[in-house]
């Protein structure tokens, strides 16, 4: 272990605050645990005058966690981080929910940016629970587009960290009933319509009540049915705030990319078009369409070679993904994925396909071969 004087990160520490690491002493024996206080300025002075030390591990923050995790490691990673997300979610009537919460969402962020289209492969693929777990998936989902397009709009990182919140907790009141709904083949009955118009007040009054006391993010929440024409609810409002409709926007998108029990989901390409024809020209809608591309990282094409594939990344402009092919022209799977940029000449995407392109899965390990090529 290497150790750092607790004096060189005094920063980190919080008279009355939980302490972020365990602090030792100069023969490295423990003084103080992690989570313990530090009660006053004059025990703080003593830490530091005795040589208090810290383990340089403990100083990493989620971020620089993620960004020396090995390129193989991430889509594990990927998927523990949100399963914690979604675990949080689901206990959010615990105490502590807001500590929780940030401490689950710092890895998922560092994750995003680490890599974005591997990001933003997490909203597109499916994992076989999309149903049974609609409302957690659909929350992380929107809260991973809304963060993106955010920074493509040029928004400060408090705002696009308030948006990712406001995004993944706008619907934390019926997230039971979210998954009921994806799996019921009957339209909703009218309690089930009365809930889903009261969410959005719900769901900020569960934050409040869980300890969340930033207004824009509540705000947001609590508008993020709300449209500038006035027909959304619960308030009919006109002027729902920015960090409203990004929210709004992103939910729109990412329910049209997720299947239910009545419907198949809806092909990217087709799910972006119908975005921006119902609000051409918008700034939000426009960023999302760039950020995303055409033919998003996570969905199944089918090129003009007759070549079927993954795209993995964005390519050069929204309509050339780079995609990894994984079955010849004639249907025959290929041992290992071959990288295809579909800017040349004869390998542009003729169609998105659904589902798994007829049950041909890409392992992690070949879908980063493939990304570092």
């Amino acid at each position: 272990m290497q150790y750092s004087p607790l004096s060189h990160v005094k920063q980190r520490v919080k008279v009355g605050a939980p302490l972020p690491f365990n602090i030792r002493d100069h023969d490295f024996t423990l003084l103080l645990a992690r989570g313990q206080v530090v009660e006053n300025f004059d025990q703080m002075e003593a830490l530091f005058t005795r040589g208090a030390l810290v383990d340089l591990a403990e100083l990493q923050t989620p971020a620089d966690k993620v960004r020396l995790v090995p390129a193989a490691a991430l889509p594990k990673l990927w998927t523990a981080c949100l399963d914690k997300l979604g675990d949080t979610l689901r206990e959010s009537g615990k105490d502590g929910f807001v500590d929780a919460l940030d401490d689950s969402t710092a890895p998922v962020l560092a994750l995003v940016e680490r890599d974005k289209d591997l990001a933003i492969f997490q909203v597109l693929r499916q994992n076989g629970n999309e149903l049974v777990q609609y409302g957690v998936n659909h929350s992380t989902h929107a809260a991973i587009t809304a963060y993106l397009v955010a920074q493509r709009l040029g928004w400060s990182a408090d705002d696009a960290q308030r948006v990712f919140k406001a995004a993944l907790t706008m619907n934390i009141s019926m997230l039971e009933l979210q998954g009921q709904l994806a799996v019921q083949k009957t339209p909703p009955t009218a309690e089930q319509r009365q809930s889903i118009l009261a969410h959005p007040g719900f769901s900020r009054t569960m934050l409040e009540l869980g300890g969340v006391t930033d207004t824009d993010w509540l705000d947001a929440v609590s508008q993020h049915h709300e449209n500038h024409d006035g027909t959304g609810y619960p308030g009919g409002i006109r002027e729902p705030g920015d960090i409203a409709s990004l929210v709004r926007r992103a939910d729109i998108y990412t329910a049209k990319l997720s299947p239910r029990a009545t419907r198949d989901s809806i092909a990217a390409d087709k799910a972006g078009r119908m975005m921006f024809m119902q609000e051409p020209g918008h700034p939000m809608i426009a960023a999302l369409v760039k950020e995303f591309g055409v033919y998003p990282p996570g969905c199944y094409v089918k090129l003009m070679s007759g070549e079927t594939g993954l795209v993995v990344r964005r390519g050069s402009t929204v309509m050339t993904p780079i995609v990894a092919v994984i079955s010849s022209p004639t249907g025959i799977p290929l041992p290992q994925p071959v990288r295809r940029d579909t800017a040349q000449k004869g390998y542009g995407v003729h169609s998105v396909l659904g589902g798994h392109a007829g049950g041909v899965r890409l392992s992690p390990e070949k879908l980063l071969a493939v990304l570092a090529g």
